[in-house]
């Protein structure tokens, strides 16, 4: 067949990408065309997203998209989940989006947990009850008494204000919305019991769009601006962590296979065709997220890479230059092992802070343990804290399905850290996958390539992930060290 060309807008929470995808009937591969910084905005003493800034970094991506490309057939936006804006009656933005991490949600999620119950909450939105979730903060303006509450007409996520800017189609991309915690997962509908619990109209709510379908075309306003084509604009998996995992280069569907997004959070969990929402599940930590093809995503939202790069950003201002992520990996690597441990749950490590080591080493002290000296020892407490999180959600997971994983997908930004990758082997006693790093991407790209013909299934799409990733094999090697270490952090954290 001739070479197809996909673009693809990949948005995390510290940078954004725009790659142009090439495919050829068997594999693709994926060329980046612009890349660009995501950086919150304190101001008033809330946490924002510059939004604006993100919605013209689409122009810039198109741009030089098409300046080199003619031939580009569709584009698809994916982003982080959990956060959203209003637009009034007249399709103006009433503010700027609120960061996850801005301190008023995670005030207002015991309150909110109190009025309804944590645990009805979890039963009525399935999705994970972290205080990032959308449900929170939307509760916090209500109770704020928030101005931008009074004139709202339209509720949007992230990835749908985007998608708005491109089509003028305002609609509200299934799995993104069920990080709002407001969706009832087993319809596939606006979980209105929990919307009038928090006390904000539900007309704000749109229809919800499947991952794989065409949401509308680029604006004719927007083209004439740019100079490029119409062409159509792909609701994809648009949360993340979904275009992640359906972008998997699975290559053996036989296998009891489950997943690990190492990236600012640590996703950890497995696709499921039901939605768990018992006692047993909401106390292990996990909840259900929406996936694609009618599957869902059984999840432990786990605080990943963020601890350590909160750190480095310390070690950064107190060397005055950027320390590389190789030497940070490299001192890690020569700290003893198994010397202190921290709850990487704790909501101590959630929130930005100007001193994390110091976080760090207080929690260490606090729970009588040794204190950590150096930037090695700091970041082998956290690289080992984290990778036993692993192992105990792993122990949980079985217990909830009640079947063995064989096999762990290991994929975003951490797989570039070679030893992490074999020390979750060697924790998890299991073989890794690891990579590829873009394949939120991928994911991004098989929803595409779904709406416009080119694959039927995800699952076979992933075959041809498969065909265009280099992937890195771990196998367990010392299982033993990883026990012991498992033992005392049990004793320390229950």
């Amino acid at each position: 067949m001739e070479e197809k060309r996909y673009l693809i807008f990949d948005y995390g929470a510290s940078h954004g990408r725009c790659l142009v995808a090439n495919y050829n009937g068997r594999s693709f591969s994926m060329e980046q065309v612009h890349e660009f910084e995501n950086r919150p905005v304190r101001y008033g003493g809330t946490f924002y997203w510059d939004i604006l800034r993100l919605s013209s970094e689409l122009d810039i991506g198109l741009l030089k998209a098409f300046k080199k490309y003619k031939d580009i057939v569709s584009v698809g936006i994916d982003t982080w989940g959990c956060d959203f804006g209003f637009l009034d009656k007249q399709g103006r933005l009433l503010a700027n989006p609120a960061n996850y991490r801005d301190e008023l949600r995670h005030r207002y999620k015991p309150v909110l947990d109190k009025w309804i119950g944590e645990y009805e909450i979890y039963k009525l939105g399935g999705a994970n009850t972290n205080p990032i979730m959308a449900a929170y903060y939307l509760y916090a303006l209500k109770c704020e008494g928030a101005a931008e509450l009074e004139y709202a007409d339209k509720f949007l996520m992230i990835p749908d204000l985007l998608n708005y800017y491109l089509t003028g189609e305002a609609v509200n991309e299934y799995t993104n919305a069920t990080m709002s915690l407001l969706v009832d997962q087993e319809n596939k509908r606006w979980q209105k019991r929990l919307i009038d619990g928090i006390g904000v109209p539900d007309n704000l709510f749109l229809k919800m769009k499947a991952p794989g379908t065409v949401l509308g075309k680029l604006r004719k306003e927007l083209c004439a601006e740019l100079n490029i084509p119409q062409i159509p604009v792909v609701s994809v998996a648009s949360h993340d962590t979904a275009s992640a995992i359906a972008g998997v280069p699975l290559t053996e569907e036989e296998k009891k296979w489950a997943f690990i997004s190492l990236g600012t959070w640590a996703l950890f969990g497995q696709e499921t065709k039901d939605i768990k929402t018992g006692l047993d599940v909401f106390e292990s930590g996990f909840g259900t997220q929406g996936g694609v093809d009618g599957m869902n995503n059984l999840i432990n939202m786990i605080t990943g890479l963020w601890i350590i790069q909160q750190c480095r950003e310390r070690w950064n201002r107190e060397r005055g230059e950027q320390v590389c992520w190789d030497e940070v990996a490299a001192a890690a690597v020569s700290a003893p092992s198994g010397k202190a441990f921290i709850n990487v749950q704790d909501p101590a490590f959630m929130l930005a802070n100007p001193d994390m080591p110091g976080v760090i080493c207080d929690f260490c002290r606090e729970t009588g343990q040794y204190v950590p000296q150096s930037m090695g020892e700091v970041a082998r407490v956290v690289y080992e804290s984290m990778v036993l999180k692993f192992k105990d959600s792993l122990y949980k997971m079985e217990k909830i399905t009640r079947h063995q994983i064989e096999l762990f997908h290991v994929f975003g930004g951490g797989v570039q850290n070679g030893k992490l990758c074999q020390w979750i082997a060697d924790a998890l006693g299991k073989t890794v996958k690891a990579g590829p790093v873009e394949t939120t991407s991928v994911g991004n790209l098989l929803m595409q390539m779904k709406a416009m013909g080119d694959i039927a299934t995800v699952n076979e799409g992933r075959r041809i992930s498969a065909a265009s990733s280099k992937i890195k094999e771990y196998s367990p090697e010392n299982p033993m060290d990883w026990n012991e270490n498992y033992s005392r952090y049990k004793n320390l954290f229950g």
